[in-house]
Protein backbone atom coordinates (compact mmCIF):
# COMPACT_ATOMS: atom_id res chain seq x y z
CA UNK A 1 0.00 0.00 0.00
CA UNK A 2 1.41 3.40 -1.00
CA UNK A 3 0.93 5.97 1.75
CA UNK A 4 -0.77 9.30 1.08
CA UNK A 5 -1.56 12.38 3.18
CA UNK A 6 -3.15 11.70 6.52
CA UNK A 7 -2.85 9.22 9.35
CA UNK A 8 -2.89 5.47 9.01
CA UNK A 9 -3.39 3.31 12.11
CA UNK A 10 -0.98 0.39 12.13
CA UNK A 11 -0.03 -2.24 14.63
CA UNK A 12 3.57 -2.16 15.75
CA UNK A 13 4.18 -5.32 13.75
CA UNK A 14 3.66 -3.37 10.55
CA UNK A 15 5.53 -0.21 11.56
CA UNK A 16 7.75 -0.80 14.56
CA UNK A 17 10.93 1.12 15.15
CA UNK A 18 13.94 -0.38 16.92
CA UNK A 19 13.31 -1.17 20.57
CA UNK A 20 9.79 0.26 20.75
CA UNK A 21 7.71 -2.86 21.32
CA UNK A 22 5.73 -2.99 24.53
CA UNK A 23 5.05 0.76 24.41
CA UNK A 24 1.53 0.44 23.06
CA UNK A 25 -0.25 1.30 19.81
CA UNK A 26 1.52 3.81 17.58
CA UNK A 27 0.35 5.96 14.69
CA UNK A 28 2.39 6.37 11.52
CA UNK A 29 1.74 9.78 10.01
CA UNK A 30 2.86 10.14 6.43
CA UNK A 31 3.06 13.88 5.84
CA UNK A 32 4.76 13.82 2.47
CA UNK A 33 2.94 14.01 -0.85
CA UNK A 34 2.96 11.20 -3.39
CA UNK A 35 6.42 10.72 -4.83
CA UNK A 36 6.19 12.00 -8.38
CA UNK A 37 9.74 10.90 -9.16
CA UNK A 38 9.13 7.24 -8.49
CA UNK A 39 10.27 5.05 -11.36
CA UNK A 40 7.33 3.07 -12.73
CA UNK A 41 9.41 0.83 -15.02
CA UNK A 42 10.97 -2.27 -13.48
CA UNK A 43 14.68 -2.71 -14.07
CA UNK A 44 17.57 -4.31 -12.24
CA UNK A 45 20.74 -2.78 -10.89
CA UNK A 46 24.05 -3.97 -12.25
CA UNK A 47 24.61 -5.96 -9.09
CA UNK A 48 21.34 -7.81 -9.69
CA UNK A 49 20.45 -7.73 -6.00
CA UNK A 50 17.35 -5.50 -5.81
CA UNK A 51 14.29 -5.18 -8.02
CA UNK A 52 13.72 -1.50 -8.70
CA UNK A 53 10.45 0.09 -9.79
CA UNK A 54 6.79 0.42 -8.90
CA UNK A 55 5.78 -1.88 -6.04
CA UNK A 56 9.42 -2.84 -5.52
CA UNK A 57 12.40 -0.72 -4.38
CA UNK A 58 12.31 3.02 -5.19
CA UNK A 59 15.26 3.87 -7.42
CA UNK A 60 16.50 6.69 -5.16
CA UNK A 61 17.07 4.27 -2.27
CA UNK A 62 18.32 1.14 -4.04
CA UNK A 63 21.96 2.21 -4.18
CA UNK A 64 21.98 3.23 -0.53
CA UNK A 65 20.53 -0.11 0.50
CA UNK A 66 22.95 -2.16 -1.57
CA UNK A 67 25.94 -0.21 -0.27
CA UNK A 68 24.76 -0.60 3.32
CA UNK A 69 24.51 -4.36 2.78
CA UNK A 70 27.88 -4.55 1.02
CA UNK A 71 29.56 -2.65 3.88
CA UNK A 72 28.60 -5.48 6.26
CA UNK A 73 31.15 -8.31 6.35
CA UNK A 74 28.70 -10.71 8.01
CA UNK A 75 26.70 -11.64 4.91
CA UNK A 76 23.77 -9.22 5.19
CA UNK A 77 21.52 -9.45 2.07
CA UNK A 78 20.35 -6.18 0.51
CA UNK A 79 16.89 -7.70 0.17
CA UNK A 80 16.60 -7.98 3.95
CA UNK A 81 17.30 -4.26 4.42
CA UNK A 82 14.87 -3.38 1.64
CA UNK A 83 12.10 -5.53 3.10
CA UNK A 84 12.76 -3.96 6.51
CA UNK A 85 12.35 -0.43 5.20
CA UNK A 86 9.17 -1.42 3.39
CA UNK A 87 7.79 -2.81 6.66
CA UNK A 88 9.04 0.07 8.81
CA UNK A 89 7.99 3.13 6.79
CA UNK A 90 6.77 2.06 3.33
CA UNK A 91 9.71 4.06 1.88
CA UNK A 92 8.57 7.35 3.49
CA UNK A 93 11.56 9.36 4.83
CA UNK A 94 9.17 11.64 6.76
CA UNK A 95 7.39 8.81 8.57
CA UNK A 96 6.64 9.60 12.20
CA UNK A 97 5.26 7.24 14.83
CA UNK A 98 3.70 8.34 18.09
CA UNK A 99 2.98 6.76 21.42
CA UNK A 100 -0.27 7.66 23.14
CA UNK A 101 -0.24 7.75 26.94
CA UNK A 102 -2.63 8.80 29.65
CA UNK A 103 -1.57 11.98 31.44
CA UNK A 104 -1.59 11.14 35.20
CA UNK A 105 -2.36 14.78 36.09
CA UNK A 106 -5.17 15.59 33.67
CA UNK A 107 -6.40 12.12 32.81
CA UNK A 108 -6.27 13.07 29.16
CA UNK A 109 -4.33 11.40 26.37
CA UNK A 110 -1.03 12.88 25.31
CA UNK A 111 0.79 12.17 22.06
CA UNK A 112 4.51 11.55 22.36
CA UNK A 113 6.78 11.38 19.29
CA UNK A 114 8.35 7.96 19.05
CA UNK A 115 10.05 6.54 15.92
CA UNK A 116 11.31 8.71 13.09
CA UNK A 117 12.34 8.52 9.47
CA UNK A 118 12.60 5.90 6.78
CA UNK A 119 14.20 3.34 9.14
CA UNK A 120 12.02 4.29 12.16
CA UNK A 121 14.67 4.94 14.79
CA UNK A 122 13.67 6.10 18.28
CA UNK A 123 15.80 8.88 19.76
CA UNK A 124 17.81 6.69 22.13
CA UNK A 125 18.71 4.14 19.47
CA UNK A 126 19.57 6.88 16.97
CA UNK A 127 21.87 8.53 19.52
CA UNK A 128 23.81 5.28 19.97
CA UNK A 129 23.59 3.79 16.47
CA UNK A 130 23.03 6.66 14.04
CA UNK A 131 25.93 7.61 11.73
CA UNK A 132 26.73 10.39 9.29
CA UNK A 133 26.35 8.25 6.22
CA UNK A 134 26.81 10.97 3.61
CA UNK A 135 29.68 12.68 5.47
CA UNK A 136 28.02 16.11 5.49
CA UNK A 137 29.02 16.79 9.09
CA UNK A 138 25.79 15.79 10.81
CA UNK A 139 23.75 12.64 11.38
CA UNK A 140 20.12 13.28 10.54
CA UNK A 141 17.49 10.64 11.30
CA UNK A 142 15.25 12.18 8.63
CA UNK A 143 17.89 11.88 5.90
CA UNK A 144 17.85 8.48 4.15
CA UNK A 145 21.54 8.95 3.31
CA UNK A 146 22.19 8.73 7.06
CA UNK A 147 19.31 6.52 8.20
CA UNK A 148 19.81 3.65 5.72
CA UNK A 149 23.57 3.24 6.41
CA UNK A 150 22.73 3.41 10.13
CA UNK A 151 20.13 0.68 9.69
CA UNK A 152 22.69 -1.44 7.84
CA UNK A 153 25.32 -0.93 10.53
CA UNK A 154 22.91 -1.84 13.30
CA UNK A 155 21.65 -4.93 11.47
CA UNK A 156 25.24 -5.99 10.74
CA UNK A 157 26.15 -5.80 14.42
CA UNK A 158 23.03 -7.76 15.36
CA UNK A 159 23.80 -10.39 12.71
CA UNK A 160 27.32 -10.86 14.07
CA UNK A 161 25.91 -11.27 17.57
CA UNK A 162 23.26 -13.70 16.31
CA UNK A 163 25.87 -15.93 14.71
CA UNK A 164 27.41 -16.42 18.16
CA UNK A 165 24.21 -18.10 19.34
CA UNK A 166 23.60 -21.16 17.15
CA UNK A 167 21.56 -22.68 19.95
CA UNK A 168 18.85 -20.02 19.62
CA UNK A 169 15.61 -20.70 17.76
CA UNK A 170 15.84 -19.05 14.33
CA UNK A 171 18.42 -18.38 11.65
CA UNK A 172 20.96 -15.60 12.29
CA UNK A 173 19.08 -13.28 9.92
CA UNK A 174 15.79 -13.92 11.73
CA UNK A 175 17.43 -13.34 15.11
CA UNK A 176 18.94 -10.06 13.88
CA UNK A 177 15.54 -8.88 12.64
CA UNK A 178 13.96 -9.75 15.98
CA UNK A 179 16.71 -7.85 17.76
CA UNK A 180 16.18 -4.80 15.56
CA UNK A 181 12.46 -4.84 16.27
CA UNK A 182 12.29 -5.73 19.95
CA UNK A 183 15.85 -5.35 21.22
CA UNK A 184 18.47 -8.06 21.60
CA UNK A 185 17.47 -8.50 25.24
CA UNK A 186 14.19 -10.02 24.12
CA UNK A 187 16.02 -12.42 21.82
CA UNK A 188 18.19 -13.47 24.76
CA UNK A 189 15.13 -13.80 26.98
CA UNK A 190 13.43 -16.24 24.61
CA UNK A 191 16.64 -17.77 23.22
CA UNK A 192 15.41 -17.02 19.74
CA UNK A 193 12.75 -15.09 17.88
CA UNK A 194 10.11 -14.17 20.48
CA UNK A 195 6.99 -16.36 20.20
CA UNK A 196 3.52 -15.24 19.18
CA UNK A 197 2.67 -14.82 22.85
CA UNK A 198 5.14 -11.92 23.16
CA UNK A 199 3.68 -8.46 22.45
CA UNK A 200 0.63 -9.93 20.70
CA UNK A 201 2.87 -11.56 18.12
CA UNK A 202 4.32 -8.25 16.89
CA UNK A 203 7.95 -9.31 16.63
CA UNK A 204 7.06 -12.80 15.43
CA UNK A 205 4.91 -11.35 12.63
CA UNK A 206 7.48 -8.66 11.81
CA UNK A 207 10.20 -11.26 11.19
CA UNK A 208 7.93 -13.50 9.14
CA UNK A 209 6.63 -10.64 7.01
CA UNK A 210 10.11 -9.40 6.16
CA UNK A 211 11.45 -12.85 5.33
CA UNK A 212 8.45 -13.44 3.07
CA UNK A 213 8.95 -10.13 1.23
CA UNK A 214 12.64 -10.56 0.41
CA UNK A 215 12.12 -12.58 -2.78
CA UNK A 216 9.70 -10.00 -4.19
CA UNK A 217 12.22 -7.19 -3.75
CA UNK A 218 15.25 -9.13 -4.98
CA UNK A 219 16.09 -9.29 -8.67
CA UNK A 220 17.95 -11.90 -10.72
CA UNK A 221 21.52 -11.41 -11.82
CA UNK A 222 21.30 -10.17 -15.39
CA UNK A 223 24.98 -9.43 -15.81
CA UNK A 224 25.75 -12.75 -17.50
CA UNK A 225 23.73 -15.17 -19.54
CA UNK A 226 20.07 -14.37 -20.21
CA UNK A 227 17.57 -15.79 -17.80
CA UNK A 228 16.76 -19.36 -18.75
CA UNK A 229 13.41 -21.06 -18.89
CA UNK A 230 12.83 -24.37 -17.22
CA UNK A 231 10.43 -26.03 -14.84
CA UNK A 232 10.58 -26.44 -11.10
CA UNK A 233 10.73 -29.81 -9.42
CA UNK A 234 12.19 -32.02 -6.70
CA UNK A 235 15.98 -32.30 -6.47
CA UNK A 236 15.64 -36.07 -6.08
CA UNK A 237 12.75 -38.51 -5.97
CA UNK A 238 13.11 -39.67 -2.40
CA UNK A 239 11.56 -39.45 1.04
CA UNK A 240 12.33 -36.60 3.39
CA UNK A 241 14.68 -37.26 6.27
CA UNK A 242 15.80 -34.71 8.87
CA UNK A 243 13.44 -31.69 8.83
CA UNK A 244 14.29 -27.99 8.90
CA UNK A 245 15.33 -26.53 12.28
CA UNK A 246 15.62 -29.85 14.11
CA UNK A 247 17.92 -29.28 17.09
CA UNK A 248 21.06 -31.31 17.59
CA UNK A 249 24.69 -31.09 18.68
CA UNK A 250 26.07 -32.52 15.43
CA UNK A 251 25.30 -29.26 13.60
CA UNK A 252 27.61 -26.30 14.19
CA UNK A 253 24.58 -23.98 14.24
CA UNK A 254 22.85 -26.10 16.87
CA UNK A 255 20.01 -26.88 14.52
CA UNK A 256 19.43 -28.24 11.01
CA UNK A 257 19.54 -25.42 8.44
CA UNK A 258 17.87 -27.31 5.59
CA UNK A 259 16.03 -30.51 4.74
CA UNK A 260 17.47 -33.94 3.98
CA UNK A 261 16.51 -36.50 1.36
CA UNK A 262 17.43 -40.11 2.05
CA UNK A 263 19.21 -41.30 -1.09
CA UNK A 264 22.10 -43.74 -1.66
CA UNK A 265 25.48 -42.58 -2.98
CA UNK A 266 25.58 -41.75 -6.67
CA UNK A 267 21.97 -40.60 -6.97
CA UNK A 268 21.56 -37.86 -9.60
CA UNK A 269 20.77 -34.46 -8.04
CA UNK A 270 18.70 -32.00 -10.07
CA UNK A 271 18.45 -28.25 -9.55
CA UNK A 272 14.98 -27.35 -8.28
CA UNK A 273 14.66 -24.58 -10.89
CA UNK A 274 16.54 -22.45 -13.43
CA UNK A 275 19.36 -20.16 -12.36
CA UNK A 276 23.07 -19.50 -12.23
CA UNK A 277 25.68 -21.43 -10.24
CA UNK A 278 27.35 -19.11 -7.71
CA UNK A 279 29.37 -21.79 -5.86
CA UNK A 280 30.56 -25.26 -6.81
CA UNK A 281 33.21 -27.01 -4.73
CA UNK A 282 34.23 -27.66 -1.16
CA UNK A 283 31.91 -26.19 1.45
CA UNK A 284 33.56 -27.22 4.71
CA UNK A 285 31.14 -29.23 6.84
CA UNK A 286 28.78 -29.26 3.85
CA UNK A 287 31.30 -31.30 1.89
CA UNK A 288 31.07 -30.89 -1.87
CA UNK A 289 28.30 -28.38 -2.52
CA UNK A 290 26.56 -26.39 -5.23
CA UNK A 291 24.73 -23.09 -4.66
CA UNK A 292 22.39 -21.71 -7.33
CA UNK A 293 20.86 -18.24 -7.62
CA UNK A 294 17.34 -18.35 -9.06
CA UNK A 295 15.55 -15.68 -11.13
CA UNK A 296 13.49 -14.53 -8.13
CA UNK A 297 16.68 -13.69 -6.22
CA UNK A 298 16.53 -16.67 -3.88
CA UNK A 299 19.24 -19.33 -3.60
CA UNK A 300 19.22 -23.11 -3.30
CA UNK A 301 22.12 -25.15 -1.89
CA UNK A 302 22.88 -28.84 -2.37
CA UNK A 303 25.44 -30.49 -0.07
CA UNK A 304 27.44 -33.67 0.67
CA UNK A 305 27.88 -34.55 -3.02
CA UNK A 306 30.27 -37.23 -4.14
CA UNK A 307 30.62 -35.56 -7.54
CA UNK A 308 29.86 -32.07 -8.91
CA UNK A 309 28.82 -31.73 -12.55
CA UNK A 310 28.54 -27.94 -12.91
CA UNK A 311 30.93 -25.02 -12.41
CA UNK A 312 30.68 -21.54 -10.94
CA UNK A 313 29.15 -19.01 -13.32
CA UNK A 314 27.31 -21.65 -15.34
CA UNK A 315 23.63 -21.13 -16.14
CA UNK A 316 21.38 -24.14 -15.56
CA UNK A 317 17.94 -25.21 -16.64
CA UNK A 318 15.35 -26.34 -14.14
CA UNK A 319 15.78 -30.05 -13.49
CA UNK A 320 19.34 -30.17 -14.84
CA UNK A 321 21.67 -32.69 -13.16
CA UNK A 322 24.22 -30.76 -11.10
CA UNK A 323 25.94 -33.61 -9.26
CA UNK A 324 25.72 -36.99 -7.55
CA UNK A 325 24.78 -37.59 -3.93
CA UNK A 326 27.32 -38.78 -1.42
CA UNK A 327 28.55 -38.50 2.15
CA UNK A 328 31.22 -35.78 2.03
CA UNK A 329 31.59 -33.30 4.88
CA UNK A 330 29.99 -33.61 8.30
CA UNK A 331 27.57 -36.53 7.88
CA UNK A 332 26.61 -39.82 9.51
CA UNK A 333 25.65 -41.41 6.21
CA UNK A 334 24.89 -40.65 2.56
CA UNK A 335 22.03 -38.24 1.82
CA UNK A 336 21.23 -34.96 0.07
CA UNK A 337 21.09 -31.89 2.27
CA UNK A 338 19.29 -28.97 0.60
CA UNK A 339 18.76 -25.39 1.76
CA UNK A 340 16.77 -22.42 0.49
CA UNK A 341 18.41 -19.09 1.26
CA UNK A 342 17.92 -15.36 0.84
CA UNK A 343 21.65 -15.01 0.15
CA UNK A 344 24.42 -17.30 -1.10
CA UNK A 345 26.07 -17.91 2.26
CA UNK A 346 25.46 -19.79 5.48
CA UNK A 347 23.14 -18.03 7.90
CA UNK A 348 20.56 -16.82 5.36
CA UNK A 349 18.47 -19.98 5.35
CA UNK A 350 14.67 -19.98 5.33
CA UNK A 351 12.20 -22.83 5.65
CA UNK A 352 12.50 -24.72 2.34
CA UNK A 353 9.09 -26.41 2.09
CA UNK A 354 6.92 -23.25 1.88
CA UNK A 355 9.20 -21.89 -0.85
CA UNK A 356 9.19 -25.15 -2.80
CA UNK A 357 5.42 -25.44 -2.55
CA UNK A 358 4.97 -21.89 -3.85
CA UNK A 359 6.90 -23.06 -6.91
CA UNK A 360 4.46 -25.91 -7.40
CA UNK A 361 6.80 -28.60 -6.05
CA UNK A 362 4.74 -31.12 -4.14
CA UNK A 363 6.68 -32.21 -1.07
Amino acid sequence: MKLTHGAVLLAAAAVASPLVLGLGIVFLVAVAAEDENRNDVDFTLSSGRLRVGQDHVPAQYAGLIEKAAADCDAGLPAGILAAQIKAESNWDPTAQSYEYRKDPDTGGTVRIPLAKGIAQFIDGTWASSGIDGNKDGRKDVWDPEDAIPSQGKMMCALLKTAKKHPDYNGSPIELALAGYNAGWGRVQQYKGVPPKSFAAGQTHNYVNAIMADVARLTAPDTSGDPELSGGWGRPVKAALGTPYHQSGSMWSSGYHTGIDFTVPPGTAIHTIGPGKVVAAGSGGSYGNQVVIRHPDGMFSQYAHMTQIKVSKGQSVQGGQIIGLSGATGNVTGPHLHMEVRTGPDYGTDVSPLPYLRRKGIGI
